[in-house]
C-alpha cells in the first residue's frame, strides 16, 4: 500500500498520508521539533507507525537526487 498520496484537490497537491489531510511535512516538522515517533502518534492518532516510516522514506528519496551544476 502506498502510504504517501498526492491529490491536486487536497492540501494544494502536497504529499499527504493515506489520503488524509495530514501532510508529510506536518509529520516531519513534529519529528524535527524533537517529538519521538510515539509522541507523533499521540498528537496525530489517525496515523500508524508505518506512516511515520513512509514519511521519512519519502523525504529521503526526495533529497537523494543528483544536482546538475553548470559553470
Amino acid at each position: 500500500m502506498n502510504r504517501i498520496t498526492i491529490d491536486p484537490e487536497q492540501c494544494g497537491g502536497r504529499p499527504c498520508i493515506r489520503g488524509m489531510r495530514i501532510r508529510v511535512i506536518d509529520v516531519l516538522d513534529l519529528l524535527g521539533n524533537g517529538l519521538t515517533p510515539e509522541q507523533v502518534l499521540e498528537e496525530l492518532p489517525d496515523l500508524e507507525a508505518d506512516d511515520i516510516n513512509a514519511c521519512l522514506q519519502y523525504a529521503s528519496r526526495k533529497l537523494n537526487h543528483p544536482l546538475l551544476v553548470t559553470a
